[in-house]
């Protein structure tokens, strides 16, 4: 498996986790950020996002927008064209009782459309909130995915600690596996990335 490594022995910078420079070179330049429920993943992949925007670089893509919870319904899941602002709902309300999949299908099939498009843009780095249940069966955006890391296009997305074997199968094990946290992903950002052309 390939991922950054902490230093052996380090101890912290300013209260952060120092890492090594160097890195298990990937076959792949493609990345998922680990969620284990340590922190907002969703702020942290944003606020990578909005410092790679400010730092110049073409970035396209999707996050989750931040939700509030509507009386007693499950909060709505709302996906954001990082390039135009565009929102996509991806959710359907099916009540706090039900044990259904809240995916709406039809949400999905038009957020791709921001990744197909993303393809033509000559992006420097392509973002997609999530590797989640959807993709793993083949579904979701699988087929964005796969068509982004077969052009080289660097990659990053979030997978659930629960879904990382099967992120490992759909990299074909050629990706990385990030902790959440910031000083390790702008290392690999660093590292994966050409530099900004401002």
């Amino acid at each position: 498996m390939n991922a950054w490594v902490s230093t052996a022995g380090a101890g912290t910078e300013g209260g952060r986790q120092r890492y090594s420079d160097r890195v298990m070179e990937s076959e792949l330049r493609a990345a998922a950020i680990r969620h284990d429920g340590s922190c907002d993943v969703d702020a942290l992949l944003a606020e990578v996002v909005d410092a790679q925007l400010r730092a110049g670089r073409r970035v396209r893509g999707l996050l989750m927008a931040p939700s509030e919870q509507r009386g007693d319904c499950l909060a709505e899941m709302v996906l954001v064209d990082i390039d135009k602002r565009d929102g996509y709902l991806v959710s359907q309300q099916l009540g706090r009782e039900s044990k259904a999949c809240r995916a709406d299908p039809h949400g999905f099939a038009r957020a791709s459309e921001v990744l197909r498009s993303a393809l033509d843009d000559a992006p420097e780095l392509i973002v997609c909130n999530r590797f989640g249940r959807l993709e793993s069966e083949g579904t979701g955006f699988s087929a964005e995915l796969l068509e982004i890391m077969s052009r080289d296009i660097p990659f990053l997305t979030v997978v659930s600690r629960h879904l990382i074997d099967e992120w490992q199968r759909f990299t074909g094990g050629g990706a990385a596996l990030l902790p959440p946290e910031r000083a390790a992903i702008d290392a690999w950002l660093a590292h994966t990335l050409a530099p900004a052309s401002v």
